[in-house]
C-alpha cells in the first residue's frame, strides 16, 4: 500500500494527499497529555480500517478545556486513556506544540466543523449508519433534516441528550437499546464536556460493534442553527475562542480566561523537556508511541 494517497475511498473530496500509515512521531505529548497529529482524512481512514476489521474504536479530542478537566476528573482521564485516537481540537494547542518542537501544523486541527464534509461524504459513500445522541429535544431532528438535505442517502438516526445518563437508569438503558436497534457503524455523542466523555466511557462496551464512537460537543446545535459557528478562518487563526467568548461570556469566561492558568505547570514542563532534557517527540517514559490499532 502506498504511504501517501489522495483517492482512497474516504478521500475523494480531499484537496491534498494524506498519509495512509501513521508514523510514531505523530503521537505526541503536549501539556502532559497524549494526542495525535492527524488530518481529518486520516481520522476517517483510521476509522474505516478498524470497521473493516470488525473492531470498535473511540475517537476523542483534546483542547485546553479537556486538558483542564483531565487534571481534575478521574473519569475524564480514564476516557482519554481508553481512546484509540485523540484529535487536536485547538489551534493554540497546535501552535504551542510547534513551539516546543512537535511536528504539528495548522491542518492538524480536527473538529466536527473541520471534518464535516469529509465525514458525511464518506458516510454516504461507505454506507455507514450514523446515530447521534445529544442536544435538546427537537434540535437533533432539525439538524438531521439539514444534513439529509445536504447529503441525501445518508442513514442517520438521532436521540436527544436530555435523559438520565447514570449507569443502570431505565432512560439510559432505553437510549442504548435504541442505538443497538439501529446498528450504527458511527456513534456521534454531543452532550458537552465532560458528560459526553463520561457517557462514552461508561457505555461504549454496551454498544454492539463494530462501531466508532466520536465525542462532538455542540455539533448538531451548529447544524440546527441553535448556535452560530465562528467563521472557519477564525479557527485556523486560533481566535475562535474569542468569537465564542463574546457570544456567551457568562458561560465561557471561566473556561477561556481562568482554566488555562492551570496549565502553566505542564507548559513549563514541556519547555524543560523540549529544550533541556528529552527528544522532542517522546512521551513520558522515553517511549515513542504509535496510534493503537
Amino acid at each position: 500500500m502506498s504511504e501517501v494517497a489522495k483517492t482512497a475511498p474516504l478521500a475523494q473530496s480531499a484537496a491534498r494527499p494524506f498519509r495512509l500509515k501513521r508514523r510514531p512521531e505523530e503521537r505526541v505529548s503536549v501539556l502532559g497529555a497524549a494526542m495525535d497529529l492527524v488530518r481529518p482524512e486520516e481520522v476517517f481512514h483510521f476509522v474505516a480500517g478498524r470497521l473493516a476489521r470488525g473492531e470498535s474504536s473511540i475517537i476523542a479530542n483534546h483542547n485546553l478545556h479537556s486538558l483542564y478537566l483531565s487534571r481534575r476528573k478521574t473519569a475524564v482521564r480514564d476516557f482519554f486513556k481508553a481512546a484509540d485516537l485523540v484529535e487536536v481540537d485547538s489551534t493554540p494547542l497546535i501552535l504551542w506544540a510547534r513551539l516546543i518542537g512537535r511536528s504539528s501544523r495548522r491542518f492538524h486541527r480536527c473538529t466536527y466543523l473541520d471534518w464535516r464534509d469529509v465525514f458525511w461524504a464518506g458516510a454516504r459513500d461507505e454506507g455507514w449508519r450514523v446515530f447521534f445522541v445529544g442536544g435538546a429535544p427537537g434540535v437533533a431532528e432539525t439538524a438531521r433534516d439539514k444534513i439529509l438535505t445536504d447529503w441525501p442517502g445518508v442513514e442517520l438516526s438521532v436521540h436527544h441528550g436530555y435523559f438520565d445518563a447514570s449507569p443502570g437508569s431505565s432512560e439510559n438503558a432505553a437510549v442504548v437499546e435504541a442505538i443497538n436497534a439501529f446498528k450504527p457503524q458511527i456513534l456521534l455523542v454531543g452532550m458537552g464536556m465532560p458528560r459526553q466523555e463520561v457517557w462514552v466511557l461508561e457505555n461504549h462496551a454496551a454498544v454492539a460493534g463494530p462501531c466508532a464512537h466520536f465525542t462532538v460537543g455542540g455539533a448538531f446545535d451548529y447544524e440546527a442553527g441553535v448556535q452560530k459557528a465562528a467563521p472557519r478562518w477564525m479557527g485556523q487563526m486560533g481566535v475562535e475562542w474569542l468569537f465564542r467568548l463574546v457570544a456567551d461570556p457568562r458561560r465561557l469566561f471561566t473556561r477561556y480566561c481562568v482554566e488555562p492558568w492551570s496549565l502553566v505547570g505542564p507548559a513549563l514542563a514541556d519547555l524543560r523537556h523540549a529544550f533541556l532534557e528529552r527528544p522532542v517527540n517522546s512521551l513520558p517514559g522515553g517511549d515513542i508511541r504509535s496510534v493503537k490499532g
